[in-house]
């Protein structure tokens, strides 16, 4: 029985399956937003998302009792008894966010699809050094938020009065949100004629230099995954024991030869 179930659990077209509930359950998430939708199909909706819940649940059950601890010590597997979890426990007016939190269901695409499982573990290897990056971009817009307040704050306090103003006009000009009339002509019409090299300099060096070095750190990470996970020929197809046993097995082959020859 215990093979029966790990052979459907471990199967292919379970897989495909359950991927396709999750796209449906998205689906019907999404449809569960409209209010007409919800009046004309109301009923089926709900009956469709709780089948497909206790599709979800059943599965999630085989899979433990199959891999057991092993299913504990897998960080996918967390994962997806986190999503299920949170759709299982009983929602009220005081906890109407975790009926929100139903959409989490759809994440579980990523435990399913390898690409995306790969996406995934790229991004958080690359939390270390994508860490020492923004700790980088937090320096340089700390740097150029003081210097924007003590260059320009008496002449365009609305976009330089405060350390807190300044920043949120350098985030402004990072995302290149109306930085050209919205920041350099103000600038200009209060005589800082030269306050465009003062952010064109920041969005260089932020937007161009420090976003792209994130880029890179997550390139570079993805390509870390996908190196692990190719099949690594770190063990030779024939051991050396191996070779010598076909020798040894080929000289007798070889003197039993000769001593037919011998006989004719």
């Amino acid at each position: 029985m215990m093979a029966f179930l790990a052979r459907i659990v471990d199967h292919r077209l379970t897989e495909r399956v359950v991927m396709v509930l999750i796209i449906i359950n998205a689906i019907t998430l999404g449809l569960e937003t409209s209010k007409s939708i919800m009046e004309s199909y109301g009923k089926l909706l709900i009956a469709l998302d709780r089948t497909i819940l206790a599709i979800f649940v059943a599965e999630l059950v085989a899979r433990i009792v199959v891999k057991r601890g092993a299913f504990f010590r897998d960080p996918w597997s967390l994962f997806d008894l986190f999503v299920i979890g949170i759709a299982l426990v009983p929602t009220s007016e005081s906890l109407s966010v975790l009926r929100a939190l139903r959409v989490l269901r759809a994440l579980r695409l990523i435990t399913v699809v390898p690409s995306l499982r790969k996406v995934v573990a790229g991004l958080i290897g690359a939390l270390p050094g994508m860490g020492s990056i923004g700790l980088l971009l937090l320096l340089v817009y700390y740097v150029f938020a003081v210097m924007g307040t003590k260059l320009f704050g008496d002449t365009n306090p609305e976009l330089f009065g405060s350390i807190g103003q300044t920043a949120y006009t350098l985030f402004q000009s990072m995302t290149f949100d109306d930085w050209s009339n919205g920041i350099v002509k103000p600038l200009a019409e209060k005589g800082n004629e030269y306050g465009w090299i003062f952010v064109m300099l920041f969005m260089v060096l932020s937007a161009f230099m420090v976003l792209n070095l994130f880029i890179g750190v997550v390139v570079t990470a993805l390509d870390e995954v996908t190196a692990n996970e190719a099949p690594k020929l770190t063990h030779p197809a024939h051991s050396s024991e191996d070779v010598l046993a076909e020798l040894k097995a080929l000289r007798a082959e070889i003197a039993a030869l000769r001593q037919e020859v011998g006989k004719t």
